[in-house]
């Protein structure tokens, strides 16, 4: 370890309170971190953090087996051949550490956050491109995995948003190859677990908040409050230009805006006038959005792929962080013209054939996303065509959105195929019927558990007029059932039935 290093990881201790056992803090020394002790190795600091199924603590053991040099720990533990740091809190000790090691990568480039329920993949991936377009090279970090500038391919990050040590690696290792600004989702896990603890944030998004993760927040006030962390850290940022862009619209806009701090910029989007970049004009015309932006430099008149209102939001998130980072309103409008929209999200699916109907694979699995998608693609449908929507709920998550997606569904739906989606460890009957409780009518309503059957009826049975919307996995490429994980793909799925259904044709 670097003399600077060590003086940073110094640091670090005294401030996160640490008490060091069997050896001076000025001689700790590790070459690296980790809180799995499976991916300890020679000379490592091994942090024993409490899991949701299993404690670090039971680790302790087999990470020395393995090579660690000493133990953060929230508890003393005797008898422990290597030395012993006890904190307070592991996960607080983890990303300050981390942090430290890795040299504070968050320093030397802009962290851009996106957080909210619904719209932080396409807002991330919007800013991706358009400061890409500026000529800077950006790294991508969010559900669909982390990418850089020089790559199309993503690298699989397991989470939303890394824990501490892996986020701060990855921010270290952006870093170095060049980038000079990361677009980040950042989800209410990561706040609640402190995964984003130490990050230097040079701006922070709301798309929106609406209901989603109960199962782990418990109340809409915790899960809110979580979001906003990200906000009331944003005031103790090193950087000097610091932004809060913050939707107008959401009825918890105040909330984000007053934790922000006064060293912060808070800049405003909606869909009206009062806010700072807003809408004046749009249409949507075959899944293709024509909208006229106010924003403090002009007005931007633009045509992308992304359908919806709810997408325009996204966008108008997407220029204000844009403009923040000083990319001309010129280069923003033809980065966006050219914008080839995000997997799964909103993605028509098509064999090419004419005479088949317009399928939709959207990844919407909140009751907001499901109503979103589903207005939009109402709005496409052309008499005599139908709506028809296939979608299920996760397993082993909020059970309480179950019934208000199937209300829904009812509401804007003309037909509805009540599905699997990632069961896990529930019977997936189980999670139908909770589905079905928020549905009052028997007409046009089929149950079909095995998903890629569902699909397959609701493709085979719309005419070229309906449009199909298969919601709840957009981009992913499994489905979790039991302890087992599958390959599933629903938009290979559709394709399967749209070929089908072209054979079959007399």
């Amino acid at each position: 370890m670097t003399e600077v290093r060590k003086n940073k990881i110094q640091q670090a201790l005294k401030q996160i309170g640490a008490q060091v056992e069997a050896t001076n803090l000025l001689e700790l020394d590790f070459d690296g971190i980790a809180y799995n002790s499976a991916e300890v190795k020679k000379n490592y600091a091994f942090f024993a953090i409490a899991g949701y199924k299993l404690d670090g603590k039971q680790f302790i053991g087999d990470a020395i087996t393995r090579g660690a040099s000493c133990i953060f720990t929230e508890e003393r533990q005797d008898g422990l051949k290597v030395p012993q740091i006890i904190i307070k809190d592991a996960r607080f000790a983890l990303a300050h550490i981390a942090a430290a090691f890795y040299d504070n990568p968050s320093e030397k480039l802009r962290l851009i956050g996106v957080t909210g329920t619904n719209g932080k993949t396409t807002t991330t991936h919007l800013v991706e491109h358009i400061l890409s377009s500026h000529g800077l090279k950006v790294g991508l970090i969010g559900t669909l995995g982390a990418r850089q500038q020089s790559t199309d391919t993503y690298t699989d990050i397991k989470r939303t948003t890394p824990e501490s040590a892996d986020l701060q690696r990855l921010i270290s290792e952006m870093q170095k190859s060049g980038c000079t600004h990361i677009a980040m989702e950042v989800a209410s896990h990561a706040l609640s677990l402190k995964r984003v603890t130490a990050c230097n944030f040079a701006q922070a998004a709301l798309t929106n908040i609406s209901q989603d993760h109960l199962d782990f927040h418990k109340t809409m006030d915790n899960y809110w409050q979580a979001k906003r962390i990200l906000f009331a850290e944003l005031n103790s940022s090193c950087h000097q230009q610091k932004y809060a862009v913050v939707n107008q619209d959401d009825p918890l806009f105040n909330e984000f805006v007053k934790v922000s701090g006064n060293t912060v910029a808070v800049v405003t989007y909606g869909w009206h006038r009062t806010a700072q970049i807003s809408v004046k004009n749009y249409t949507l015309e075959a899944g293709l959005s024509k909208l006229t932006l106010e924003t403090p430099q002009g007005e931007l008149d633009l045509s992308i792929k992304l359908a919806g209102r709810f997408n325009v939001y996204n966008i108008m998130a997407a220029v204000a962080i844009a403009l923040n980072e000083k990319v001309p309103l010129s280069t923003i409008s033809k980065s966006l013209q050219t914008f080839p929209g995000v997997s799964g999200r909103f993605e028509i699916v098509s064999t090419g054939e004419k005479n088949e109907p317009l399928c939709i694979v959207d990844y919407a699995h909140t009751p907001d996303g499901l109503d979103n998608v589903l207005k939009t693609a109402a709005e496409l449908v052309k008499a005599p065509g139908k709506l028809i929507v296939v979608f299920g709920c996760g397993g082993d998550r909020d059970t309480s959105k179950r019934p208000q997606m199937g209300e829904i569904a009812e509401l804007r739906a003309n037909e509805i195929i009540v599905t699997s989606d990632n069961p896990r460890s529930e019977e997936p009957e189980v999670i139908i019927a909770n589905i079905l409780a928020g549905i009052k009518r028997t007409k046009d309503v089929t149950v079909e558990p095995n998903r890629a059957q569902a699909i397959k009826t609701a493709v085979s049975n719309a005419s070229q007029s309906d449009i199909v919307v298969i919601a709840g996995k957009g981009h992913e490429t499994y489905q979790i059932i039991g302890s087992e994980t599958i390959h599933f793909d629903d938009r290979e799925e559709v394709l399967n039935a749209l070929r089908l259904r072209l054979s079959l044709k007399p």
